[in-house]
């Protein structure tokens, strides 16, 4: 399958997985889709990333998720920075194919990280 073909699909894939967002309650706002490869390496250097990322290719996503604090009282939002959300949300994405990967599975958890690999691999 081509790269371009994939990115199709990638991005049809992150407009339902904002969707899926939605239906669980979170509001989102979208993290990086796109990195450099000067960016790429010097995550790895920092060990904040590597440098093959598949953001390189526009393949990765990385969302921010936002939940109500007290939906009866005001309308603050506050954002997740743990697995919470992400965790219900990741296993959903990993349904869609076998080539879906999300961050909570790395062992360096990226919880808000969501990736189609086409090797099967890389993340």
């Amino acid at each position: 399958m081509s790269l371009l073909i994939l990115q199709f699909q990638f991005s049809q894939n992150v407009a339902m997985l904002l969707q899926k967002a939605r239906e669980l309650g979170y509001n989102v706002t979208l993290g990086e889709a796109l990195r450099t490869q000067a960016q790429a390496e010097a995550n790895a250097k920092t060990g904040a990333g590597i440098e093959h990322s598949l953001h390189l290719e526009k393949l990765a996503i990385d969302i921010n998720l936002f939940k109500r604090f007290n939906p009866a009282v005001d309308d603050s939002w506050i954002y997740i920075q743990d697995g919470e959300g992400h965790e219900q949300l990741g296993a959903w994405w990993k349904t869609i194919s076998p080539l879906h990967r999300w961050g909570g599975d790395f062992p360096k958890k990226d919880f808000n990280h969501y990736s189609i690999s086409p090797d099967g691999i890389r993340r």
